[in-house]
């Protein structure tokens, strides 16, 4: 069998699998690969799109190649692989491939490739792909911090995002060599996400928070009952980590205050601290609540705390309490309300909080919710109904938005980033209207 068989055509792959999913779900992205170091990290965004069951084609530069081989890209892709623009003439691909797509993802976009696609250059197949592309055009620089900050890359960024394409920000790390600064490729976990977010929702990641400083809270707390034990909660983080990462690429500065998560990457772009217990959080919080026009308390605080923490492990057998006294914490979220009261943070302050609730016999989620919003006198609530599979140590949520005017409204299910920029836009219309 010819070894372009399974290539014809447009290129992208057109065969259905069990484990993948059909129709309306599998889209057709181009992946652009540009000429830096970075590029063997586009190798695992490939792998995350091929595995989702997307049709992925591959056109890096002539460049690129020099950092990852083609046959690679075509065993991750299964499509044949091309930089120029004379390859199969008959299907025309430098036309077919963007008017084709519905996502085109460039990883990494390095300064000259974001140049030559501000100035229309169309002398290769991924530049004139550009051009020809209607879908989202996602760019995920990588380049040195010189670079990345030269006044000529941050115009070249701009008009991208004047066009109406999506540049992400970039992480902060080591960069080649002993290099360290902002210009780092953030993880390939990021970008698929992103990406994925974009194929939901095109509008996902405009630049309306653009200098908007927002503080958000993500993870639980852990509080000691010895130094091997402590009283925590399910959460995984990925709820407060997914609204902080698409509040830095909607233009914000953010500082994210994380307790613990399951594992979760620190988001690009993002001021990080990290805290151990509610106490923690709270000095934490409270100490960047008033530099901010926005707080966001994602995070699931525990309610209580042991009265004491042992300072070496509690055995069985003699000495072991017949009992563990609890304490309740300060409520962080009902302060910072207070505080914005007694004129310790700005009255404009837009403060959102969040409910992981469940229904009794006495009512429903949303009764409770309601009586919460009310005793803690935030602007916007999220409410999640928790259980088994919702909410915590889950990629997907749901819920409602209620808001301090009485308005309710629901939160379509989808992923935790789809909710967040349901939140975000809620955030952005108080601002605006403040």
């Amino acid at each position: 069998m010819p070894e372009q068989a399974a290539g014809q055509g447009s290129g992208y792959v057109t065969e259905s699998s069990d484990s993948t999913p059909s129709g309306a779900a599998r889209k057709r992205i181009v992946v652009g690969v540009g000429g830096g170091i970075a590029a063997y990290k586009s190798c695992s965004v490939i792998r995350a799109f091929t595995e989702s069951g997307h049709h992925v084609r591959v056109i890096p530069t002539a460049s690129a190649l020099e950092f990852v081989g083609k046959a690679t890209f075509e065993a991750l892709s299964g499509n044949p692989v091309h930089t120029g623009v004379f390859t199969d003439v008959p299907q025309v691909p430098h036309v077919r491939l963007g008017q084709e797509a519905d996502l085109v993802v460039i990883v990494p976009a390095t300064a000259d490739l974001m140049a030559r696609s501000v100035v229309g250059r169309a002398d290769d197949l991924l530049t004139a792909t550009l051009l020809t592309a209607r879908c989202p055009v996602m760019f995920v620089p990588a380049m040195h911090t010189e670079m990345w900050e030269h006044p000529a890359t941050v115009a070249n960024v701009a008009t991208l995002r004047a066009r109406g394409a999506t540049v992400i920000e970039p992480a902060s790390g080591r960069l080649t060599g002993k290099d360290a600064g902002p210009g780092r490729l953030p993880e390939p976990d990021e970008i698929v996400g992103l990406a994925s977010l974009l194929l939901e929702r095109p509008d996902a990641l405009r630049r309306d928070l653009e200098g908007r400083r927002i503080l958000v809270s993500a993870g639980g707390t852990r509080e000691p009952l010895d130094p091997v034990r402590f009283l925590g909660n399910r959460s995984s983080g990925k709820q407060g980590y997914a609204l902080a990462r698409l509040a830095v690429q909607r233009g914000a500065q953010v500082t994210l205050v994380s307790g613990y998560t399951a594992g979760l990457a620190d988001p690009a772009a993002v001021d990080m601290v990290h805290v151990r217990t509610a106490d923690d959080m709270q000095v934490a919080v409270a100490k960047n609540a008033p530099g901010v026009e926005v707080v966001i308390m994602a995070a699931a605080v525990a309610d209580f705390r042991p009265s004491t923490s042992a300072a070496s492990k509690i055995k069985k057998g003699a000495g072991e309490p017949d009992a563990i006294t609890l304490t309740k914490n300060e409520d962080i979220l009902a302060g910072l309300v207070q505080s914005r009261r007694h004129g310790e943070i700005p009255s404009s302050t837009v403060i959102v909080g969040f409910a992981a609730e469940t229904g009794d016999a006495e009512g429903d989620v949303l009764t409770y919710a309601r009586a919460k919003l009310l005793r803690k006198g935030c602007d916007l609530l999220v409410v999640n109904a928790v259980g088994e599979g919702k909410a915590f140590e889950v990629d997907h949520n749901d819920g409602w938005l209620l808001g301090s005017d009485g308005s309710e409204s629901a939160l379509e299910h989808g992923s935790k980033a789809l909710m967040a920029s349901r939140v975000l836009d809620a955030v952005g219309e108080l601002i605006r209207i403040r």
